[in-house]
Parts: structure tokens; sequence; C-alpha cells
């Protein structure tokens, strides 16, 4: 099946030059007579490789047909992230290059879905938001409890965010994988 360029929305998978790309920003432009271009960011499902690519509107695509699997995040060593699949208690591996900032978003145990490409893992998907644990949030200057007012907390896994002020050290907050914004505070 083809895709044209306005196929590819944030999210979609397809194959240029035979490489799986993943869609991470899409942005069109529409030119002088009915002609338009397509930008987008994309990340390589092999190596992780992140491409700011312009595409014209007559351009055509495969399609790539991914499965999904949920599989349990296990432990990095730095270089290299364990994953088992949940079914078959199969362990696989992913390069650190391949997880990228998604590694921010992931503590041991946590299950995320697999993408399958021709019966091997070559990136993972995270949930849109996750719970993360705050283990360091300044205080705040007393009197400046607006709600509008933003700080940065550190979560669990190492990553900072911005919060609202009343967010302490121990608070559990969602966050949002793909824009790492702050949600909400976990009742």
């Amino acid at each position: 099946m083809a895709l044209g360029v306005t196929d590819l929305k944030k999210g979609m998978v397809f194959a240029y030059e035979g490489t799986p790309y993943i869609v991470t920003e899409y942005s069109q432009k529409v030119m002088g007579r009915g002609g338009s271009i397509v930008n987008v960011k994309t990340k390589s499902l092999l190596d992780g490789k992140v491409i700011d690519r312009t595409f014209k509107g007559n351009e055509q695509f495969d399609y790539v047909d991914l499965n999904y699997k949920n599989v349990q995040y296990l432990y990095n060593d730095g270089t290299t992230y364990f994953f088992m699949d949940n079914d078959n208690y199969e362990q696989f591996e992913l390069p650190a290059d391949v997880i990228g900032d998604q590694s921010g978003f992931m503590k041991e145990g946590d299950t995320v879905k697999a993408m399958i490409l021709d019966g091997r893992c070559v990136s993972v998907e995270l949930p849109k938001n996750v719970y993360l644990k705050v283990i360091s949030a300044p205080d705040v200057v007393r009197g400046d409890t607006s709600s509008s007012v933003l700080k940065d907390v550190e979560l669990e896994t190492g990553i900072s965010v911005k919060a609202p002020a009343f967010i302490k050290v121990g608070d559990e907050i969602s966050v949002d994988t793909t824009t790492w914004e702050y949600r909400e505070r976990k009742k």
C-alpha cells in the first residue's frame, strides 16, 4: 500500500529508501497554485537517528506493517535496555540510542508497547501519560502560591519537569511523555 505525503501524520510509520521511520513532528505548507510541501521530523526505527525531511506533494512512500506487543522493562546497563515479553517470557534488548529520551519515563517493571517489525523489536512506545514520584522540589518563595508559578522538580527516573509550586517531595505526578508537561498530582 502506498502512502502520500499528506498521510504522514504524527505517529505514522512509513518506509523511505528501504528504512522504516516514525513521524515525530509534522507540518504542511500549501504553496501557490495548489502545490504543497510537508516538513516532518522522523526517527529511524532501526538506529534511532532523528532526521528532518521535506517532501513535495507528489512523493509516495511504502506503508510499514508493525505489530505491537506488551513487554516489561527490566533494566538498563547504560548502553542497552532490557525487556521481557509478557506472554512467553523471552528477553530482548534495545540500544540506548533507539530508546532516546523515552528512558526518562520508564521505571523498572513498567509495561510498554514493543514495536515488532518482521519478527524483531525495533522500538518501544510509551503510554501517553505516566506517574512518577518527585524526589527533589525546591521550596517556593513565601507568599507566592498562585497556581501559575512553576518550578523545576526532579523525578525518580532522573528527569526534571516544570510543575506547579504546590508540588512537594514524595508527590506522584502525571507527566505527558511527548511534551514533558506536568498534567496532575495523583490523588
